[in-house]
């Protein structure tokens, strides 16, 4: 099969044959049919996340058919399109395992981290980690359905985090953003989106999915917010949004990484504000997300590379060069 691997970080990836590989006990094995490019990715080739392993074949967001069953796994089948997220291994007994926040175990995998991902052609999974598509796969193709592995499933837990009050600050309009504004759309509520200063064709997108607001970083929404949602991997991000958040409000930061928060005044944070983070997602994130991203006829804006051009796909990632989502294709001529 062919393969995208990162053998050291601050590395292009490398375009290799490797063998099949096979599923284990417990395991499934999946044809891949596409694989979004997530920020996370960049991050991790970029050295900004700790302790990979390598050499580690990246991609979180995939979406494949079942090619193999291995022993021990029921309730899937052979053709069966399922859906391969971020969380792929957790030890199931520690404390956070048994109280329902099994994305806080300590003993966590991650698919295209510590597992080989789907930035190949084949990729074998844990079978409990993974997600029938069928129910959320109606009208929607391979390439739209992959976002939703990983910004959608993000952007769906940063949401559940902030409440249900409106209006919500979304600051950074990428993958995770221009899907959870169709899901606030969707709820009725009201929400304001932050890009940098300057950046048109980003707002204008955003208006297209139902911002009722849009403006730079630099300028202040119409009203307090109730809520923020950061996906944009900026600190500076935090103290702004914080004194644009009324009394009682939250602040949710969505990615895995982000530079320094600087310092900033506690006055900024009285009054009961929050600031929140979300690490990874639960089964029962994905199961939620999927079975409303059904109900919604939710649709990813997606952009298609081969995976020989991951690389492509990743720096336009990295400079914000396109709306939506990357997402690879194993599909050939």
């Amino acid at each position: 099969m062919l393969a995208m691997r990162l053998h050291r970080p601050g590395e292009p990836l490398r375009l290799e044959r490797l063998p099949i590989p096979c599923a284990g006990p417990g395991q499934i094995q999946l044809r891949v049919e596409a694989c979004g490019v997530c920020r996370t990715d960049v991050h991790l080739i970029d050295g900004e996340l700790p302790h990979p392993v390598l050499p580690i074949i990246p991609g979180h967001e995939i979406v494949g058919r079942i090619s193999a069953l291995g022993v021990g796994v029921s309730g899937f089948y052979i053709g069966q399109q399922v859906g391969v997220p971020w969380l792929g291994w957790t030890c199931g007994a520690c404390r956070f395992c048994l109280s329902g926040r099994e994305n806080l175990c300590d003993a966590a995998r991650f698919t295209g981290y510590q597992i080989d991902g789907g930035y190949a052609e084949y990729t074998v999974a844990d079978a409990r980690y993974c997600f029938p598509l069928n129910p959320a796969s109606a009208g929607m193709t391979a390439l739209e359905l992959a976002p939703l592995l990983c910004a959608g499933l993000i952007g769906y837990r940063a949401l559940r985090l902030a409440g249900d009050a409106k209006p919500v600050g979304i600051y950074g309009f990428g993958a995770a953003a221009h899907i959870i504004a169709q899901v606030l759309r969707h709820q009725e509520r009201r929400f304001y989106v932050f890009t940098r200063p300057g950046a048109v064709t980003s707002q204008n997108f955003a208006r297209s999915l139902g911002a009722a607001w849009v403006g730079g970083t630099d300028q202040m929404p119409p009203e307090a917010l109730a809520s923020a949602l950061i996906f944009a991997p900026a600190g500076e991000l935090v103290p702004l949004a914080l004194r644009h958040v009324a009394k009682g409000g939250c602040v949710v930061c969505a990615g895995i990484h982000m530079s320094d928060i600087p310092a900033f005044p506690y006055a900024d944070l009285w009054g009961e504000r929050m600031i929140r983070s979300v690490a990874n997602l639960t089964r029962e994130d994905g199961l939620e997300f999927l079975e409303l991203a059904a109900t919604i006829s939710l649709r990813s804006a997606v952009t298609a590379f081969p995976l020989e051009q991951a690389n492509e796909a990743l720096a336009c990632l990295r400079t914000g060069r396109l709306q939506g989502a990357a997402v690879l294709t194993m599909e050939r001529e």
